[in-house]
Order: structure tokens, then C-alpha cells, then sequence
């Protein structure tokens, strides 16, 4: 793919986290973007908010196929972010993740062969693989559905390898690792941690187990795999991950995230914010080969410098955080 000026582009779930970031990234290489947004009666706009006039944002729900197609009529590529991502909810409602993530990708990709679009990138997660059985973790690792939501992710990855092999899909699986960084809400580790130590009102720490490892990017850097990925013919039917290659436990990274603020608080490890006994997936580290080879995608921003950027916009943004389940 040469080049992404002048390319019409949508990102289905454009207003969540990482779904901003990559619209940011698209319009700043000349891209003409249109991102289709969970439709609210408030009318939110997410982390869109404010830049109607530089992105089409199109309301809808990615369980309505007509609207899906309407979203993806006249664009060329279709970046696929949308789902129910919160793993604890999907616990709790797993016919809605079903709804999502399944049936919503299956109208993703329905629409796209239909408007005959040039390229589909469709998100995946690490949360496929489960506790890691070997590491560093290649993509012809066993899947293992240690949630709902996992599931339900396996499911939609394996219809977008369909598409390719059935109807001849341009599309490809992007499967980042833990991706962290500004905007993300505060149902996710860092962020929640952040919160927690900037609040002069907490004294003590909750959290979860504190030995699980996780392989965690900077949203920038994925942002560049997802275009890296979206630009290379080898991954056509494929699965390329896009992690670090560095994993570190969660106990670690509070220890990293004192020294990061200079604030240092005491610990409560909640037996309610530990999975299920043979949920919890106790280690991820991914090997980004595959992504190097095909793509030249390599990370370019250590954790360390990732977690100051993201400490000091928490820190200046403590009002703006809310949680936001519906998108990545």
C-alpha cells in the first residue's frame, strides 16, 4: 500500500482508546477518515469528541448490518476495532460479547466484501492465547478461551481467516499485546494504578494478583503496527502480533510506577478483582518476528518512557477518566 494520502479510511470504534489514536495517526498521513461510533441517545462522541470537522463520524452499532454497510460503502480500507473488551463483565453477559464481537465482525466483514473494499484489518487480542504454554508466544501458539470474552475473540479472529480463504478477503488479524497509553480508561491496570496513586484522597492501593506477567506497548506503537499490518500483502489471512517482547509481572510495574511518579502507597491485593480460578491467563510475552519479517514494524517506545507520558497525562487528566467498556 503506498501511502495513505488521499486513502478514504474507517475505523469502526474510532472514538475508544486505541481506536482514537490510530484516527489521529490516519488523518495526520493525509488519510480521509470516517469512524463509525457506538451510538449513544447523549450523543457522545467518545475521545472524538470536538473533531467533527476533521473525521465523518457515522453513529451506529456494529449488530446492525445495514448500518455497518453504510459505514464501510466507499471507503478502501476498514480498520476493525470495535468490541466488548471488559473481560469481567463478559463473565457476566457472554451473549453480548457473542453479539459484539462475533456477530458484529461477521457484519464487518459482510459489508467489506460486499462494498468490495481494498483491505480489512480486524482486531485481535493476546488474551487468545491464554497462559502462555511456551514464550516468547509465535502466532501458531494454541488458542485457549480462558474467558468469554476471549472466546468470543477466537471466534471472530477464525471468521476473518474465512473470508480470506472463502470470498477471497483482503484481510488481515492484527493481534496486539497489552497496549497502554493516554485515554485509556481506568477498567485497565495502568491507568487504574495511576488513578490511584495521583488521588490524594486514597492512602492504600487496590488491586488484583499482583504475579501475572504482561507484555505491554504504547498505544503508538501499536497504532504503527496496525498500519504496518494494514500495508503488507504476506499478512492477507494472517495473523501478525504486535507486542514488545518484554514481559514484566504486575507486582513489577507498581514498583516501576512508584518511581515513574515518586509516589508510594501501601497494597491491597482484592480477592474479588482475581479471575476465576482457571480464568486468570498468568503469562504473555509475544514474539513480534512475524511483524519485523513481513511488515519492518519494530516498537519504538520503552516502557519506561510509555509509563511517564501516560503517568503525567492521567495525572493532568483525572476528571476526563471514565470507564469505557465498549471499545478498544
Amino acid at each position: 500500500m503506498d501511502g495513505w494520502t488521499g486513502r478514504r479510511v474507517l475505523v469502526t470504534g474510532g472514538e475508544g482508546f486505541i481506536g482514537s489514536h490510530l484516527v489521529e495517526r490516519l488523518l495526520e498521513e493525509g488519510a480521509d477518515v470516517r469512524a463509525l461510533v457506538h451510538y449513544e441517545p447523549r450523543g457522545s462522541r467518545g475521545w472524538l469528541e470536538g473533531r467533527e470537522n476533521d473525521v465523518e463520524i457515522v453513529p451506529g452499532d456494529v449488530r446492525d448490518a445495514e448500518r455497518v454497510f453504510s459505514a464501510v460503502s466507499g471507503t478502501d480500507v476498514v480498520f476493525h476495532l470495535a468490541a466488548l473488551i471488559g473481560i469481567p463483565y463478559s463473565y457476566q453477559a457472554p451473549q453480548s460479547y457473542v453479539q459484539v464481537n462475533v456477530t458484529g465482525t461477521h457484519n464487518v466483514l459482510q459489508a467489506a466484501r460486499r462494498a468490495e473494499v481494498d483491505r480489512v484489518v480486524h482486531t485481535s487480542t493476546s488474551e487468545v492465547y491464554g497462559t502462555a504454554l511456551r514464550v516468547p508466544i509465535d502466532e501458531d501458539h494454541p488458542l485457549q478461551p480462558q474467558s468469554p470474552y476471549a472466546a468470543t475473540k477466537i471466534g471472530a479472529d477464525m471468521l476473518a481467516v474465512s473470508f480470506h480463504r472463502s470470498f477471497e478477503l483482503p484481510v488481515s488479524i492484527a493481534r496486539p499485546f497489552n497496549t497502554y497509553g493516554p485515554r485509556q480508561s481506568t477498567r485497565a491496570v495502568i491507568p487504574a494504578l495511576l488513578s490511584q496513586l495521583y488521588d490524594q484522597s486514597v492512602d492504600v492501593i487496590h488491586l488484583g494478583s499482583t504475579s501475572p506477567t504482561r507484555d505491554f506497548n504504547y498505544v503508538t506503537d501499536t497504532v504503527s503496527g496496525f498500519l504496518a499490518v494494514a500495508g503488507a500483502d504476506r499478512a492477507l489471512g494472517e495473523v501478525v502480533n504486535i507486542g514488545s517482547g518484554r514481559e514484566i509481572s504486575i507486582g513489577d510495574l507498581v514498583e516501576l510506577l512508584f518511581e515513574v511518579t515518586g509516589i508510594r502507597k501501601d497494597l491491597i491485593v482484592e480477592e474479588e478483582r482475581v479471575r476465576p480460578k482457571d480464568s486468570e491467563v498468568h503469562r504473555l510475552l509475544a514474539d513480534a518476528g512475524r511483524a519485523l519479517q513481513w511488515t519492518g514494524w519494530t516498537p519504538q517506545v520503552p516502557l519506561e518512557e510509555g509509563l511517564r507520558a501516560t503517568a503525567d497525562w492521567v495525572r493532568d487528566n483525572q476528571g476526563s477518566l471514565q470507564a469505557r467498556t465498549y471499545h478498544v
